[in-house]
């Protein structure tokens, strides 16, 4: 593995992680890669779903995206995104995805330089194969990405051992996207002065990350009656159902936005909330990253591993022995999310508020 001259990289490309979370959580080594390749044109290369994560960020200079359905489907699209990088003739590609697929598609468009860990069978496609440093894994997964620099030899690795590099996700939301989201809450009958609680009951992986809907339904009513907030429920399209339980399980009447909105109008949506409560999601982490007060509810996973990187954000879990079992269906009695009580949450969403309103005077 030849050391890499960061000064004699002109043209670089990221290969984006394909989930909004993980989008969310390789910013920091994003923000590296800005600091070492400080004169490269860097441009990520992501799929359509997790593009508006980066409409406003300043750490690259182009967002491409890489959009394998419809007529672009199989090998039709790979081909056409192949013959794009070979055009734009990168000096080196940095993939942050552990796929064949990312590695594939670099070694196809001809980039000389191709960093990445060694994993699903890539290793003869990369020139700078990295091994996965035992001690990642004890850490948040953000530390995970910056483990691909150190292992390449871009940063000391002994800066994320004493995790010294600052994990800043902060990310901007598109002025257009504010204004659709302000649209779309007038249009709901919700003014400027109304105070707003989001909802996000839902979690694509499974059944496992989701706090109970009747239990989201009694913290959205007990807020609303104690203290005349505007609830917001949030969703993704396959999730309306479950936003709509809680719509039938409530006595006040929510807002439902749930599969209504853009990822982008999502993101301003959240910015217009004065706290989201949220399972382990990907809305978690863009409520993280844009600095909005929140509770996030974890029972099958690690809050030590892909918990929210805020000091506005609280985890709210009860320790059981089975627990993180990162299974995406409970195969008992879903201890970990039952013990979670509705006086719990409502407790520290008024504390919550109550400090949301001392910061606004």
């Amino acid at each position: 593995m030849h050391k890499i001259s960061p000064d004699e990289i002109k043209k670089l490309l990221i290969r984006g992680t394909n989930w909004v979370g993980d989008a969310v959580m390789s910013v920091p080594a994003m923000r590296e890669i800005r600091r070492i390749f400080r004169g490269a044109q860097i441009t990520l290369l992501v799929r359509p779903w997790v593009k508006d994560v980066y409409s406003a960020v300043e750490f690259v200079d182009d967002v491409r995206v890489y959009d394998r359905s419809g007529p672009h489907k199989g090998w039709t699209g790979l081909n056409r995104i192949v013959s794009e990088l070979k055009r734009e003739r990168f000096d080196a590609a940095i993939l942050l995805p552990n796929s064949f697929e990312a590695a594939f598609l670099c070694w196809r468009a001809r980039i000389p330089i191709r960093i990445g860990y060694v994993r699903d069978g890539r290793a003869l496609l990369l020139t700078h194969a990295c091994r996965i440093h035992p001690d990642i894994r004890k850490l948040h997964q953000s530390y995970y990405y910056l483990g691909i620099l150190s292992e390449a030899g871009l940063i000391d690795s002994s800066s994320w051992q004493r995790q010294e590099v600052p994990l800043s996700i902060t990310i901007g939301v598109l002025e257009e996207d504010r204004r659709s989201a302000r649209q779309m809450l007038q249009g709901a009958g919700i003014s400027d002065a109304d105070k707003i609680v989001g909802l996000n009951p839902g979690a694509f992986y499974g059944g496992a990350k989701r706090w109970l809907t009747e239990r989201y339904a009694e913290v959205a009513d007990t807020l609303a009656q104690r203290h005349g907030v505007r609830i917001l429920l949030f969703g993704a399209p396959g999730e309306r159902r479950i936003a709509e339980e809680i719509m039938q399980k409530m006595k006040c009447r929510p807002v439902t936005l749930a599969g209504q909105t853009t990822l982008g109008q999502l993101m301003a949506l959240l910015l217009e909330c004065d706290l989201l409560i949220t399972n382990d999601s990907g809305p978690m982490h863009l409520a993280a990253a844009l600095n909005v007060p929140q509770l996030a509810i974890f029972g099958s996973t690690s809050a030590a591993a892909t918990g929210p990187l805020s000091p506005l954000s609280e985890v709210i879990g009860v320790p059981v022995e089975c627990s993180p079992c990162f299974l995406r269906e409970c195969p008992i009695d879903f201890r970990c999310m039952t013990a979670i009580t509705v006086d719990r949450v409502v407790v520290a969403a008024e504390k919550k508020l109550a400090e949301r309103r001392r910061t606004q005077r």
